[in-house]
């Protein structure tokens, strides 16, 4: 049957008719019933409550957690992988280097970026970081936001959003041959284990660090101070408000794919392979945290009383009521792989994944 099959595809006519499919980039979302088992990648929490993004664009809104409609206006069509949120305010990102805003709770959107595919192929599109996907975003108050993302993608708005720059992360230099390397200027951070790495092989170590890694996650401390997490256990830090930047090294050298900000300047890093870390002073040490796993971290939030909850890979879900407390494991086969978790009322916890919206009750 199939060999049939496939001489009557090579037997059918040259001249069938060609079919154009709308551009996920300026094609508006569509209304879909079970948009809310679809892929979901971030959620956050309004004022009104809460907002779930994914797959096609889709905005999910809730009052609760758990009774969800989608959002009738939104203007493109491409993967959203991330939400902010500031009250009734939020900006979402994605693939296509779209950055889409409402000022009303999520009812209603407009796009604020978007790279638009030029096939004359001009110097912005010969660039890979144009077009390149936003992979978070985060606002340090109604006006200044940053959105990270591959190669290195940075677009910084001081404006709210109606304007959106592209800049480069000026890293501070390293000190020159014979100084003492402070931490994170260049150099990299953190005791050396002396083990070989267990990602990659000498020679590829032997290349170097990555010039543009892809930047996963950014986090703001309670100091006000900024961190972003990139591949390769490249991770970069600020202290004046992303002004500059000066970039580390964690003390492993695989991707962390998300990073979680508390009071001072302690932060919780996670990411491949079950790897955790955690810092009280912004990168110039790192402590391992067990989490009793090897499955990839993809998303967390922050637990009342610096207390975590981490969920990824098969249904990983790790959680913590304090700062030094090990995590418990609560894994939820049935949930596949699980982007993103937040605390809805201190007892339900809220998981968008692969399989949509599920929820579980924290220990």
């Amino acid at each position: 049957m199939f060999a049939a099959l496939c001489a009557t595809a090579i037997a059918a006519p040259a001249a069938a008719a060609t079919v154009e499919w709308p551009d996920p980039v300026s094609s508006p979302a569509e209304a879909m019933p079970l948009a809310t088992r679809s892929l979901l990648l971030d959620a956050a929490r309004t004022a009104q409550g809460y907002v779930a993004v994914g797959d096609r664009g889709h905005v999910l809104l809730s009052t609760d957690g758990r009774s969800w409609t989608q959002s009738a206006d939104v203007p493109v069509r491409v993967m959203l992988t991330a939400v902010a949120a500031r009250g009734d305010a939020l900006w979402a990102v994605g693939h296509e280097g779209v950055i889409v805003h409402s000022s009303d709770g999520g009812r209603h959107w407009v796009v604020q970026h978007r790279d638009t595919y030029d096939a004359k192929g001009t110097a912005a599109s010969d660039d890979p970081r144009h077009g390149a996907p936003l992979l978070d975003v985060l606002f340090t108050d109604d006006r200044h936001g940053i959105a990270v993302g591959s190669y290195s993608r940075l677009l910084v708005t001081r404006d709210g959003g109606v304007t959106w720059n592209a800049e480069t992360l000026a890293v501070a230099p390293a000190p020159p041959a014979g100084a003492a390397a402070a931490p994170g200027a260049g150099e990299a951070v953190g005791e050396a284990t002396g083990e070989e790495s267990m990602v990659f092989s000498k020679d590829e170590l032997a290349l170097g660090e990555e010039s543009d890694p892809h930047l996963n996650a950014i986090a703001r401390t309670g100091n006000g101070s900024l961190m972003i997490l990139a591949e390769r256990g490249s991770a970069f830090r600020s202290r004046d408000d992303g002004a500059t930047w000066q970039r580390i090294r964690l003390p492993y050298d695989g991707s962390m794919f998300g990073a979680i900000g508390y009071e001072g300047d302690r932060v919780l890093a996670y990411g491949l392979r079950g790897h955790v870390f955690e810092t009280t002073d912004l990168g110039d040490h790192w402590t391992e945290r067990a989490s009793g796993t090897e499955q990839g971290l993809m998303g967390g939030s922050a637990l009342d009383g610096e207390g975590a909850v981490l969920v990824g890979a098969n249904g990983v879900v790790l959680a913590r009521r304090g700062g030094e407390e090990a995590f418990r494991p609560m894994v939820q086969p049935a949930a596949g792989v699980i982007a993103g978790a937040l605390a809805l009322d201190g007892k339900r916890l809220l998981l968008v994944g692969e399989n949509g919206i599920g929820e579980v009750e924290l220990p």
